[in-house]
């Protein structure tokens, strides 16, 4: 379904859920689309009104060009999220989403006095936990030999040099903005932090993890899952159960 508040393509919402009393946000990771939180849509529904971000480059967006900075990443959908706050917003990203999940809630707050009411920051070190990574400068076999390391893409597409074509140059444009960014420490949000991370996430450390507690001044909450990066396939019933719980707990925007 494409609500009429989509005029730009951003947002998917697959399952409606309009006497929800909150709009939860997904953001996919580097390379993903939108239907990656379909199952999350779905399961969620009709408690939750949730919508999922469809990032230029892929899919109905393919002929689009990919964004490359993680600031112009964050405008962008500050923008076309802006139609979306006649009810509070959750944001839930994972990898590359979680951080654009941070700064979009930076935005919201500083700039348009809209107060996100909890972000749930998936797969992904703190904002000021900078590795060098180069993985936006290899070749096309380099940067699918990322992608079966993480094992976040479909072995299918993986295999199918047409599909393949399609889609590598917004994984590209992805990592491009995901590695060059950056964020200084004391940069921070208003709204409480609930992080997800998988205990052997060769792309998160424990201590990564838990540095998101310093880019909040509200609540904090880690929660660990064996896996990898992308534990969330494994573990759908019990993040759903945190997701749940966590904005049930939330009844009036934070004021």
């Amino acid at each position: 379904m494409i609500d009429n508040r989509n005029a730009d393509g951003w947002i998917r919402r697959y399952h409606a859920a309009d006497e929800s009393p909150i709009r939860l946000v997904c953001l996919p990771h580097a390379g993903g689309s939108a239907s990656f939180y379909f199952p999350m849509s779905q399961a969620l529904a009709p408690g939750l009104d949730v919508v999922s971000v469809q990032y230029p480059g892929r899919q109905d967006r393919r002929h689009e060009p990919g964004i490359t900075d993680i600031g112009a990443y964050a405008d962008a959908l500050t923008s076309a999220l802006l139609p979306w706050t006649d009810k509070p917003l959750a944001f839930f990203g994972h990898s590359m989403g979680a951080v654009l999940a941070f700064e979009v809630t930076r935005r919201l707050e500083r700039d348009h006095g809209v107060d996100p009411v909890r972000v749930f920051a998936s797969g992904r070190r703190s904002p000021s936990s900078f590795r060098h990574e180069t993985v936006h400068l290899r070749d096309d076999d380099g940067i699918v030999a990322e992608m079966r390391e993480l094992s976040g893409t479909d072995a299918a597409i993986l295999g199918d040099e047409e599909i393949l074509r399609m889609v590598l140059p917004a994984i590209r444009s992805d990592y491009t903005a995901i590695e060059n960014y950056r964020a200084a420490a004391g940069e921070t949000i208003g709204a409480p932090i609930t992080v997800l991370t998988g205990e052997s996430d060769p792309r998160t450390s424990a201590e990564e993890a838990e540095a998101w507690e310093a880019h909040t001044r509200g609540e904090f909450a880690i929660h660990r899952f064996s896996g990898g990066h992308f534990f969330l396939a494994r573990h759908q019933p019990r993040i759903l159960k945190i997701v749940s719980e966590e904005i049930a707990a939330v009844t009036t925007p934070r004021g």
